[in-house]
């Protein structure tokens, strides 16, 4: 997908999403990303071939969420992510939570995630993880989620700032903590990513309207332009609330079909 401010946001996918944040200064017109999901074994085909954004100096990155079941369609997406690094070179991946389900000892982190990913970073694809509800907190020491023994966090690439946030507890000093850092940010982009989705249109969980009462007011005056979440297993994008981009991206380890509820919120949905 290509973010590109005061523009449309073009295709994505069922459980991966891919983005660009362009330079501004170099960007002046943008191309859509082809649709892949765990069904597909090869980017999308059609009449037209493939156009794929490669303007220099662009940020580009996947982002998947509740990946970590260690299942054949968690390996499935793995792949489609491989032939989409060849012709796409991401260099990041953004984990939207629940990184692993169920047991976490050496060897689910071997199953759950290197063993599914190992290709990408064989490739120094690096791995930004959020904790979701079924991780534990200790992911955050991993050395491939890049926490850096932290729960929040904030990383820079280029021109574009990311905010890890701990959506399991929005306590009062992570609040600080975001409120501090977003308010010293001359990024052109800030982009935060996090489990629970301030805005989704799942019947199984929907928006954490609690959530959103304490993180989009902080959001909105400090300019974040894009909030990327996972928990309901499908992907979404949202009409676009209070001037900043929603999305749903939590297919990344299982789909749950007919799981959408609140049709006013989507612009997209699969």
């Amino acid at each position: 997908m290509i973010f590109k401010r005061r523009a449309s946001l073009g295709l994505s996918t069922l459980a991966l999403l891919l983005f660009v944040v362009p330079n501004a200064a170099l960007c002046q017109k943008s191309t859509s990303v082809g649709a892949a999901g765990t069904r597909v074994s090869q980017p999308a085909k059609s009449d037209t071939p493939l156009s794929l954004p490669r303007k220099e100096g662009s940020v580009r990155l996947a982002i998947i969420g509740d990946t970590g079941t260690g299942t054949k369609k968690q390996q499935d997406l793995a792949d489609v992510m491989v032939r989409y690094q060849e012709a796409f070179p991401y260099d990041i991946v953004l984990l939207l939570g629940d990184n692993l389900y169920g047991s976490e000892t050496p060897a689910d982190y071997k199953k759950k995630f290197s063993d599914v990913y190992q290709k990408l970073l064989d490739n120094k694809v690096k791995f930004y993880a959020a904790l979701g509800n079924h991780d534990e907190p200790n992911e955050r020491f991993y050395e491939n989620f890049n926490m850096n023994g932290k729960e929040y966090y904030r990383f820079t690439r280029g021109n574009v700032a990311f905010y890890a946030l701990n959506s399991n507890y929005m306590d009062k000093k992570q609040v600080q903590w975001l409120e501090s850092e977003l308010a010293k940010d001359t990024s052109e982009w800030k982009i935060a990513f996090c489990h629970h989705p301030p805005y989704s249109s799942g019947g199984k969980h929907g928006s954490d309207k609690s959530l959103r009462d304490v993180v989009e007011p902080l959001f909105v005056k400090y300019g974040v332009n894009a909030v990327l979440t996972g928990h309901d297993h499908f992907y979404e994008r949202i009409k676009p609330q209070k001037g900043i981009y929603y999305f749903v991206s939590g297919a990344g380890g299982k789909l749950r079909e007919g799981d959408v509820r609140d049709v006013a919120l989507n612009r997209k949905v699969l």
